[in-house]
């Protein structure tokens, strides 16, 4: 299979003959974001922390959409929901709410939490395991449920 880096140039030169504007911006975006992260530590990124960029991107498209959507801006988080839809084809498949549950309960049972307290303990098993696979924020949510129970 082809890296994560050698499918986004792929899609940026497809983007650039098919102009395709919406993909072109996107891309050009996370390109910047990639250089930027390298600057930052120096050396190339690797796949995993690539995949790290294209998921804060992502959460970052979501967090517009929720900021247009209340400010009964419909136009502009139509485009966010675009970009987003594009950058989450680079990203594994995202797991079902039951998906996530499920291993949520898993990560719990193995770290031997008991209670809210062992949260962070939870949380940095479940960010290691299913990173780029479910958003941190509906994984914190369905620990601190589970936890609670």
């Amino acid at each position: 299979m082809n890296s994560l880096r050698e499918r986004l140039d792929k899609a940026f030169k497809e983007a650039m003959k098919n102009k395709q504007a919406v993909a072109l911006s996107t891309l050009r975006m996370l390109k910047t974001a990639v250089r930027h992260r390298e600057v930052e530590l120096k050396r190339p990124v690797t796949e995993g922390e690539l995949q790290t960029v294209i998921s804060t991107q992502a959460k970052q498209r979501r967090e517009a959409m929720a900021e247009y959507t209340k400010a009964r801006r419909p136009e502009l988080a139509k485009k966010e929901e675009e970009e987003l839809d594009f950058l989450l084809s680079f990203l594994p498949p995202q797991l079902s709410p039951e998906e996530c549950d499920a291993e949520v309960a898993r990560i719990i049972q193995e770290v031997g939490a008991s209670g809210p307290k062992d949260l962070g303990k939870v949380m940095k098993a479940a960010m290691a395991r299913l990173a780029g696979q479910a958003d941190g924020k509906v994984i914190q949510e369905i620990a601190k449920r589970c936890l609670s129970a």
